[in-house]
């Protein structure tokens, strides 16, 4: 199985080196790269091997001794595949966090030990919640500069628990360790006979949630079926010039040959029965949540990329909305402001969108609006707010209650249309 973790946390918490020392401990380290990182640390004029500089491979980020970019790495165990992802500290990277965090399975966020808890800790453990991530991993780091003290890993611990409990995360794990050292990374280390738990690689090889005998079971198969238009397809399998098909993945939910669907683009709902599943060139019955396939109608209907098909269920429906309030990552370094146009890309499908208000700024210290005394005027790069668009077109998304569970209808990117640059990222609240 593979897991997908990202670390992250405060500027010098030790981030690229925890990832070295797993890469090193597990001895997914070439020997090339031992030779080119000894010698990058020997003009640095220390004596043993930087591990930080395996992941740090910017020259910007050797030469000031910071992560700036996301940096992907790769290694197995006996037990796992895993893809690590290493984050930027600095607040004005949090916009690469977000990006690095988007696919994680798992964040490992890192603490100093001497320091404990900082905002910047508290920003990332709340866009992880917001993203979904259903595993955080506090790691207490640098434990040995606190003479290995088991009273202090405790006490950073109960505070970061009782910190995430406004999140609803179902796992949040504390873990002691050194990467300078190594202990309680890779192996459990002679320093810390106080602590009786996992260490980080055992905690990283746990099942994920849901899954059973190498396979996750999220609980979508048993959902509303919910599939996204990726691609129109046509005079495909067989050579068929006849054929007309609708690629996708099935997000949730379970389709079957005969099934009634309902086309979801706007309110003059179309209706249909599915005619074909095609796999390649397989001709299958049914498919269920996390297949992609391709799906074709007994009829003609007009169907583009973006548009849903659902259960034509009555009480199994996506909601059309024309407004939405959400919560994001502003990206850009041009503020955003009321009466700003975007282009807000859910799923596949893409609508045009327009700031109707900002209407609160978050506290990453308390998750809470703050207080402000006049009107908002603008959110800054790197702010987490609460924002409320007007759409140009309704668009399907799914009611609060199912969002964790879909994924599909509540979060988004936006775009600036005039650039195609990402400035910004949300999940849909309301």
């Amino acid at each position: 199985m593979l897991t997908r973790f990202v670390t992250a946390g405060s500027v010098d918490d030790g981030k690229s080196t925890l990832i070295g020392r797993l890469l090193w401990d597990t001895r997914a380290v070439f020997e090339d790269q031992v030779v080119a990182i000894s010698a990058a640390s020997q003009r640095r004029g220390q004596a043993q091997p930087d591990l930080s500089l395996l992941t740090d491979g910017l020259m910007a980020e050797r030469e000031q001794g910071i992560t700036i970019d996301v940096a992907y790495r790769y290694f197995n165990t006996a037990q796992r595949k895993f893809i690590v992802a290493d984050c930027p500290g600095h607040e004005q990277y949090t916009r690469n966090m977000v990006t690095g965090a988007s696919n994680a399975d798992v964040a490992v966020l890192l603490v100093d030990a001497r320091k404990g808890l900082l905002p910047q800790t508290h920003r990332h453990a709340a866009v992880c919640g917001w993203l979904g991530l259903k595993r955080i991993v506090l790691a207490i780091n640098k434990i040995d500069l606190v003479d290995w003290s088991q009273s202090r890993f405790e006490e950073i611990a109960r505070e970061f628990r009782a910190w995430c409990e406004p999140l609803g995360l179902p796992e949040v794990i504390a873990v002691p360790v050194s990467a300078l050292t190594g202990d309680g990374v890779v192996f459990r280390g002679d320093q810390m006979a106080w602590y009786h738990g996992l260490t980080l690689l055992e905690i990283l090889e746990r099942p994920l949630a849901g899954e059973r005998n190498g396979v996750i079971d999220s609980g979508a198969a048993a959902l509303p079926l919910r599939f996204p238009v990726q691609w129109v397809i046509r005079g495909a399998p067989e050579f068929d010039p006849d054929f007309r098909g609708f690629a996708g993945r099935i997000e949730a939910g379970t389709v079957h040959v005969g099934d009634e669907v309902l086309v979801q683009r706007d309110r003059a709902l179309q209706r249909a029965r599915i005619a074909q599943i095609c796999l390649g060139d397989q001709r299958l019955m049914m498919a269920q949540a996390g297949r992609s396939v391709t799906l074709r109608l007994d009829r003609e209907v007009d169907v583009s990329r973006g548009d849903w098909l659902v259960s034509a269920s009555a009480n199994q429906q996506p909601v059309l909305v024309d407004d939405l309030v959400a919560q994001i990552c502003w990206f850009s370094d041009q503020p955003m402001r009321a009466g700003d146009r975007f282009l807000l890309k859910m799923g596949t499908r893409s609508v045009r969108a327009e700031v109707s208000a900002i209407e609160a700024l978050i506290d990453v210290e308390s998750l809470k609006p703050k207080a402000v005394a006049v009107e908002l005027g603008s959110v800054q790069a790197n702010d987490l707010a609460k924002v409320r668009f007007a759409l140009h077109e309704p668009l399907p998304v799914d009611r609060v209650g199912a969002h964790e569970r879909l994924g599909v209808g509540s979060r988004f990117l936006l775009i600036d249309e005039a650039t195609d640059i990402t400035v910004g990222a949300g999940v849909l609240r309301q």
